[in-house]
């Protein structure tokens, strides 16, 4: 060993100085704009739910509104999540400060009206948004400013869904499949765990869910938890072909983008009119919890598949991560039917391995499990991330996304 190397965390530790300082400077700016969103989301619903089928009605007037707000003033921001990772991997102009409103608002009226989205994605955008204005008073160096995108999109998951060591992860993971970038870990790390804290310091409660049961790991329902974490993986295939697809078709047919959300909402507002239920509009996670709890419709994970994409691949604004929840929970809750696991262990298996397949992100997506479904499911939770992650394919709900190490 070089006599320099005993030196070495010494010389590291002004620059971990800086950076401890500037992650909490970014935790706090994540759970402030994450708390904004889960108030304003639960304004939304709780208005929506009050007023019965009227604000349905309403979606594709929603529609055109969102679609035609970013056609005249949020173009340079409408790529929303894809943007942020584009910016990661080649950094060139620091993200506008208009998309914080534009998505807040375009968030919320999709939740207002009885579109089904999630609230993921709006929390990354509104984080690395404002954490990239730090860019103007310091002028960091494109690696460092990397990190400081990536140290946001680790706070804003953190914060909105309460899970830092998943949000930590995500933020390190989600940029490349395979890859993970070791060197921005500290940041991501204090920003989600400050982010994290911030929302519940400010009053914001996320929602708990039933732990199942500790189980024996023997062959039978370790073999049960390999089939079903494949049955999660090729269900978020589906899910994230079928939306882009969607999104290119209304792309490819209706050429005035404000139409296509307002169509989509139209053909939204029939279905649910139809099948004459909300369950599957929103977040749904009055439905998510009753996963863990009592048997579910079969047909239920399909259902949220077909409006989620159809809402989000028309140009409605929102989250797919929430939607992943509702469909790998409810997926899971069937599963539990015809499989040697219990309900409750089955319905958060899928829960985290559906959405970590489509986001590509398996190591967040297992410790996200272990955080909301206790260590005791940990091993189960695993299996059926890693499994979803190699049968969910190279395709994911980030378009861009790379491919740093295949699967395969």
């Amino acid at each position: 060993m070089e006599p320099r190397s005993y030196f070495e965390p010494f010389i590291a530790l002004p620059k971990l100085i800086r950076w401890f300082g500037v992650a909490c400077g970014v935790g706090v700016l994540s759970g402030i704009s994450s708390a904004v969103l889960l108030i304003s989301l639960e304004w939304a619903t709780e208005w929506r739910e009050a007023h019965g089928w009227v604000p349905i009605a309403f979606l594709p007037i929603g529609g055109f509104i969102s679609g035609w707000l970013y056609q005249r003033y949020g173009q340079s921001v409408e790529a929303g999540n894809n943007l942020l990772l584009e910016e990661i991997h080649e950094a060139s102009n620091t993200i506008p400060l208009r998309m914080v409103p534009m998505v807040l608002f375009g968030t919320t009226l999709t939740h207002l009206l009885g579109g089904s989205a999630g609230r993921e994605g709006t929390a990354l955008q509104m984080a690395a948004s404002l954490v990239d204005q730090l860019n103007h008073m310091v002028q960091f160096k494109p690696d460092d400013r990397r990190i400081l995108l990536m140290a946001g999109l680790s706070g804003g998951f953190a914060s909105v869904f309460g899970t830092p060591l998943a949000g930590t992860v995500f933020g390190l993971e989600v940029l490349a499949i395979g890859t993970i970038r070791h060197t921005a870990l500290f940041p991501c790390l204090i920003a989600a765990i400050v982010g994290d804290r911030v929302t519940v310091f400010l009053g914001l409660h996320h929602t708990i869910y039933r732990h199942a049961e500790a189980i024996a790991l023997t062959p039978a329902p370790l073999s049960a938890a390999l089939f079903a974490g494949a049955i999660f993986g090729v269900t978020a295939m589906v899910f994230v072909k079928l939306t882009h697809k969607t999104n290119q078709l209304f792309k490819t047919h209706i050429s005035y983008a404000p139409l296509r959300p307002a169509v989509g909402g139209f053909i939204v507002a029939l279905i649910v009119f139809a099948i004459g239920s909300t369950k599957y509009i929103g977040l749904g996670i009055p439905t998510i919890v009753n996963a863990f709890q009592i048997p579910l419709n079969p047909w239920d994970f399909v259902a949220k598949i077909g409006l989620t994409a159809l809402t989000l691949g028309s140009g409605f604004k929102g989250g797919e991560v929430t939607p992943l929840f509702f469909i790998g929970a409810t997926l899971g809750n069937v599963l539990s039917s015809i499989l040697p696991l219990s309900m409750p262990l089955l319905a958060g298996m899928g829960f985290v391995a559906v959405f970590g397949g489509a986001a590509n992100t398996p190591i967040a997506a297992i410790l996200m499990g272990i955080e909301l479904f206790g260590a005791e499911s940990g091993v189960f939770m695993a299996i059926a991330c890693v499994m979803s992650y190699l049968f969910s394919g190279h395709g994911g709900i980030y378009s861009a996304q790379r491919i740093g190490v295949r699967k395969y």
